[in-house]
């Protein structure tokens, strides 16, 4: 299939990063199951008839403004979010995040004050030993706990479900009685399988609201990453 390139990226950039070793495990739900999550003006996005939940650990570097280096007190860091896939009333289809659990504070204090994103700071490890890569992650104050294994595979050839979870080039965001869309955009990912060797999830999953299901992930894969860059936030 021939992969969606991103649409331009509206008004000035704000913001650039690399997202780095990243699995993305996923798990389908019924839409009414997670309605209730969405801030106004966005419902569940759908995939044949249903929504997903992704779970996302990866490392994160070269945090800094459009051009010029890197800011230096953000430097890389390890982070998991728990994400959900939204579409709001102008057809824009993004993900919201429930949680965004870094080990770096600088970065927590930043996503919270200024984007109003829900980050948590966290105590957080990412082990590589050939096509194993192991990340594991605990909350501090909930102490809310994950552990994620995964052994690569072979490149994948992207299909629908694959373009739905991933050509995503905005989220959305609830800040101050308005819910807002901050457009970001970066290249196809390049995908591969991943086989999972190791999932403690439960307490992560509970920790945001959500009843972890009773079956192994509906879909599990990996990339070596992309570069993105972010806009203005956008009404």
């Amino acid at each position: 299939m021939s992969w969606p390139e991103p649409p331009p990226l509206q008004g000035p950039r704000i913001l650039r990063q690399r997202w780095l070793d990243v699995t993305f495990v996923h798990w389908a739900f019924e839409p009414r199951e997670l309605q209730h999550f969405f801030p106004p003006g966005t419902r569940p996005d759908t995939f044949e008839g249903r929504t997903y939940v992704g779970l996302v650990p990866f490392r994160m570097v070269g945090t800094g403004l459009p051009y010029g280096p890197g800011v230096p007190y953000f430097g890389s860091s390890l982070e998991t979010n728990i994400r959900l896939y939204s579409v709001d009333e102008q057809g824009r289809r993004g993900v919201f995040f429930l949680s965004l659990d870094a080990n770096r504070l600088a970065m927590v204090l930043t996503g919270r004050t200024a984007f109003g994103l829900p980050y948590r700071w966290a105590r957080m490890c990412h082990e590589r030993n050939g096509a194993h890569h192991t990340y594991t992650s605990t909350v501090r104050r909930s102490g809310a706990e994950s552990l994620v294994g995964v052994e690569l595979g072979e490149r994948i050839t992207p299909g629908p479900l694959e373009e739905y979870l991933t050509a995503r080039w905005g989220l959305h965001v609830h800040r101050a009685g308005r819910t807002w869309y901050l457009p970001n955009r970066h290249p196809p990912w390049i995908l591969h399988t991943a086989t999972l060797t190791a999932l403690d999830t439960d307490g992560l999953l509970r920790s945001v609201g959500l009843t972890p299901p009773d079956r192994e992930p509906d879909h599990v894969a990996f990339s070596a990453g992309v570069p993105a860059e972010f806009a203005v936030p956008l009404g």
